[in-house]
């Protein structure tokens, strides 16, 4: 298997640091908002990652935080905590908002057949670690004590850099706008890893520390969860391009000065999805959800699909003009495999040739759109007989998770008059100009379990 590595920026290798086994840490959600399609698109491929590792066989130990606490609007130390202002915003708890869209989170996760890692951490669980390795490293000399607060030195991290390939110089303040002088660090890209009162008062989440009352800071909250459950040695961390500098980039400080040696040897980094008008961001207000899809008739699973079409390492335009297409292709290729024939007859002459091709596919750096070719060449091989293709698209849909062979749900004739009633209501309603009706109409059917979409043949429905 071959993965691009950002951290030596070329195709590498792979080859983990224990023999058959994976250890895996992938940056959770901040949970003080819907996740927007942007953000799940990295999940995707992360998903596709610890999937085809175990396909090839390799035991993947998975770990992803969820991220509670100590996130501020501005990844430099500045600006509001996230939780506090999502808070803020509902007139809810910290802890509320946290509980409400850690469970909203998974629901989308679970609609987009990603799996959940199987060990999943709130950073506000570990306070205790992330003292114990904040206090190491003062007593090391990588950090230092300064207005309450505690920040890491990061000249004293060789190679802090190399992650991002960014110039020092280009990072200074007054360079940029997104870097302001802060009195209390002896260098403006130092970070912190501890805060007290004395920076944010308001923060409502706190706990004792050796130097005082506060809270940790967002990046060594990856490295203290990672540490803990995964070791000494990381195999491989993942995230969206945005994560590589500055949380990435601090994690690798922390981390390498805590333990003495070099922590995680392969860096994989997802694209970003950009809509129209630039990257994605839940700044605005209103941004794309999953569910803003579900309520326009999409089906998650066309979501995957449209993302798998794509590299994870490239950019990706989102449009519904674009969604609606890979929606058509994906339910005329679900289409084509429902009308398979399930009479056993399993002819092993070339699975293990298509399997091969799979692992090639994956193993080139997670080549996605040739690992979905593989389904079509698999329905158009004559030598196959239709269930050996059966066989072989259910074995790649471990990896796929598209839901490839399962079949369609039956309806009763009453129900299907009273869905068909419905869209009829709604499109009068729609006549009449009376689209608040119409909407209302679509959630009804929606929490009946029937998604429904406008196309330019009429408005047709699903059965979830």
């Amino acid at each position: 298997m071959k993965v691009y590595n950002t951290l030596t920026r070329q195709v590498e290798e792979f080859i983990p640091h224990e023999e058959g086994i994976v250890r895996m840490y992938t940056c959770g959600p901040t949970v003080y908002h819907y996740a927007h399609i942007g953000n799940l698109r990295t999940y995707i491929f992360e998903d596709v990652l610890e999937k085809g590792l175990q396909y090839l066989g390799y035991d993947v130990k998975r770990v992803m935080n969820i991220t509670d606490v100590g996130h501020l609007t501005d990844d430099s130390d500045d600006g509001e905590d996230k939780m506090t202002k999502g808070a803020m915003r509902e007139g809810k708890t910290v802890f509320e908002i946290a509980q409400f869209y850690t469970e909203a989170f998974f629901k989308d996760t679970e609609k987009l057949n990603i799996r959940k890692p199987a060990i999943v951490e709130a950073a506000s669980k570990h306070i205790d670690t992330y003292i114990k390795m904040v206090t190491k490293m003062l007593e090391d000399g990588y950090a230092y004590i300064s207005n309450g607060n505690v920040y890491f030195d990061i000249r004293k991290a060789d190679r802090y850099y190399q992650l991002s390939g960014k110039n020092p110089d280009d990072l200074m303040v007054g360079v940029r706008d997104t870097v302001d002088a802060d009195s209390a660090k002896k260098n403006p890209a130092d970070f912190g890893l501890w805060f007290t009162t004395s920076k944010f008062e308001n923060q409502a989440m706190k706990w004792n520390s050796p130097w005082g009352v506060g809270y940790p800071g967002w990046h060594i909250e990856c490295s203290g969860i990672s540490a803990k459950y995964l070791g000494e040695y990381l195999d491989i961390h993942c995230g969206g391009v945005d994560n590589i500098f500055p949380h990435h980039s601090n994690e690798i400080a922390q981390s390498e000065a805590y333990f003495g040696h070099p922590w995680c040897k392969y860096w994989m980094h997802g694209e970003h999805l950009n809509d129209q008008s630039g990257k994605m961001s839940k700044s605005n207000g209103e941004f794309l959800t999953l569910s803003l899809l579900e309520e326009k008739g999409y089906d998650p699973l066309s979501y995957r699909y449209f993302c798998l079409g794509s590299h994870y390492r490239k950019n990706l335009v989102f449009s519904y003009e674009a969604l609606e297409q890979a929606e058509a292709t994906y339910k005329k290729l679900k289409s084509r495999i429902q009308s398979l024939d399930r009479t056993p007859n399993l002819k092993e002459g070339k699975i293990d040739f298509y399997q091969d091709k799979f692992k090639e596919a994956f193993g080139n750096d997670i080549n996605t759109s040739s690992m979905l070719t593989l389904v079509y060449d698999v329905l158009k091989d004559d030598e196959l007989t239709d269930f050996t293709k059966l066989y072989l698209i259910e074995n790649f849909d471990q990896v796929l998770s598209l839901s490839l062979i399962e079949e369609e749900k039956e309806i009763d004739l009453e129900f299907e008059q009273y869905i068909l009633e419905k869209i009829e209501e709604r499109k009068e309603a729609k006549s009449h100009k009376d689209f608040e009706r119409a909407d209302t109409i679509r959630k009804e059917l929606l929490e009946k379990g029937i998604r429904i979409q406008d196309t330019r043949e009429g408005t047709i429905y699903e059965i979830l």
